[in-house]
């Protein structure tokens, strides 16, 4: 489903570029463009395959159960793609990629796909595309939901085929001639966007049609660009995200009923989940923890967590110190855009005596338990409820599916 909310910012984003010739020294830079380095984050011991090169062999496990080499593929070509579950520019060329394979199969082509990247240096803001980690148990989902024609194997772990072919990113597409040397390393083609009318240069199918042909390939090398490789080394960087969001300030407000009513107005351009709850209730205190990762995954969206106590005002600290146990603030992103809205607070505590007036204005069709939680769309109309606690796979399905999976043009 295409998305109808822009993200607040585009992690790792590159602008597309043309699929002309470039030589090995810059084939990694986007002209123009303030992108990612991904050549600086090669770890040390990393080497790039040049055009010519062998493609190094691998032992690696696959989603189904096999261990995979180079010696298992016969075809004249073979494609070894790396590929992510996480990443929207990855899912954006699958769509292009996928359809190809199986056209080309027949043809001549062996494809193997290669997930790089180490869970552990994937941060929680960066799977805000996604309802998948790179684990090698949501590669096995991830490949099942989309229909992988090809073997998926995990070189997550230890990361060291990845080093050897000098992976720069997901999407990145290797094709060896029969001889298993290099012909094509590069973009599936120029397009970040998932829409088949924004690709301008078809990269990888430009190469297969002259390998196969029995051609030499015109533009042998072609700018990648994606999300960057997730290196164990960046281990060091998720942990100090993590511990910046625990220590970010926690803020909590009175609210009335007229205050719920126009923040359910939802007169922004994000997604809104209001979550009801209370420090007395089981359920709620059990499911918070997940709310607060969906506004942690989510932050370079548009989406906005809301969280409503009905505890007693007497006991205003109570709710508050529960929240910043949580950690149950918004990102800086949206922080900023909120204060310039003329807000501050993302919690209240509803301050009015009447709860009816609270399901009046929130949701009318909420039957009063806790928790009580309402998606709400920009413009106000209500895209999901649920009462009691939330199954958090479920929700979170549900959001990437609002939100989209793609880099969207809209």
């Amino acid at each position: 489903m295409k998305s109808k909310f822009l993200p607040l910012v585009l992690v790792g984003l590159l602008a597309g570029v043309g699929a002309r010739l470039v030589s090995a020294e810059d084939y990694t830079k986007a002209p123009g463009t303030k992108g990612t380095n991904y050549e600086a984050q090669l770890p040390a011991d990393a080497t790039r395959l040049k055009i010519g090169d062998k493609a190094p062999d691998f032992d690696l496990l696959g989603i189904d159960g096999k261990r995979y080499t180079l010696a298992d593929f016969k075809a004249p070509v073979l494609m070894v793609v790396f590929l992510s579950n996480h990443c929207p520019i990855s899912h954006a060329a699958e769509t292009r990629l996928l359809p190809m394979v199986r056209e080309f199969k027949a043809k001549g082509l062996d494809v193997v796909a290669i997930n790089p990247n180490s869970n552990q240096g994937l941060s929680i803001h960066e799977l805000g595309y996604t309802k998948y980690t790179d684990s090698y148990e949501d590669m096995q989902r991830y490949a099942k939901d989309n229909d992988f024609p090809f073997p998926y194997i995990y070189d997550g772990e230890k990361q060291i085929i990845a080093k050897k072919y000098g992976v720069l990113a997901t999407p990145h597409v290797y094709l060896f001639d029969q001889d298993r040397r290099l012909r094509y390393v590069g973009q599936v083609d120029d397009s970040r966007y998932e829409t088949l009318s924004t690709v301008k240069q078809h990269s990888t199918r430009n190469a297969l049609v002259e390998m196969l042909a029995g051609k030499p390939v015109t533009v042998p090398m072609t700018h990648v660009f994606g999300c960057a490789t997730k290196w164990q080394t960046k281990n060091d960087s998720v942990a100090e995200f993590d511990a910046k969001w625990k220590a970010g300030p926690v803020t909590l407000e009175n609210i009335d009923a007229k205050g719920v009513a126009e923040l359910v107005k939802n007169n922004s351009n994000r997604l809104r989940l209001f979550n009801v709850w209370a420090t007395w209730c089981g359920p709620c205190v059990a499911e918070f923890p997940q709310l607060v990762n969906f506004s942690r995954r989510l932050s370079t969206r548009k989406f906005e967590l809301i969280t409503i106590s009905m505890d007693n005002p007497k006991i205003f600290s109570q709710a508050k110190s529960f929240l910043e146990k949580q950690s149950a603030h918004p990102s800086d992103a949206l922080a900023k855009i909120l204060k310039a809205e003329g807000r501050t607070a993302v919690n209240f505590l509803y301050a009015e005596a009447s709860a009816d007036k609270l399901m009046e204005a929130l949701d009318p069709q909420w039957p009063g338990p806790l928790p009580h939680t309402v998606l709400v769309a920009p413009g106000g109309k209500i895209l999901w409820r649920h009462n009691g606690e939330i199954d958090a796979n479920k929700l979170l399905d549900i959001l990437i599916k609002e939100l989209g999976p793609y880099y969207t043009l809209e």
